[in-house]
């Protein structure tokens, strides 16, 4: 099903402890429409950023992981069957394992996500 879709999600940990992480400089950066990158693994877990200028991820669920959306710019929609969450600048969402939801950007945001380092962010 992932390979339908055209996003660039980079699992590799971009920096390790002690390494200065500047969001705004990585955003900044970033040409493709859909972007997602590790920054760091904290214990069993993984910090990444999502840059996106806008559209929208596919339907999917991760079945024994937990998944935490924080958006530091921009609007973020997360779909849930039968319910939606819009979130703005500083606001949070955990979305529990085995809960379908879609993700989107209703205009271009810029995204923190903790999981644990064993999710595959397309779904299971």
């Amino acid at each position: 099903m992932a390979q339908e879709h055209e996003y660039s999600i980079n699992l590799n940990e971009k920096f390790g402890p002690l390494e200065l992480i500047d969001t705004k400089s990585l955003a900044a950066a970033v040409k493709d429409p859909w972007f997602n990158q590790t920054l760091c693994r904290v214990n069993d877990c993984v910090v990444r950023i999502g840059v996106f200028a806008g559209g929208e991820f596919h339907w999917h669920k991760h079945d024994k992981e937990d998944e935490f959306f924080f958006v530091l710019s921009g609007r973020f929609v997360v779909e849930l069957e039968g319910s939606r969450r819009e979130l703005g600048p500083h606001q949070g969402l955990l979305v529990p394992r085995n809960v379908m939801h879609k993700t989107r950007a209703p205009e271009p945001a810029v995204i923190l996500m903790m999981e644990a380092a064993s999710v595959t962010p397309t779904g299971d």
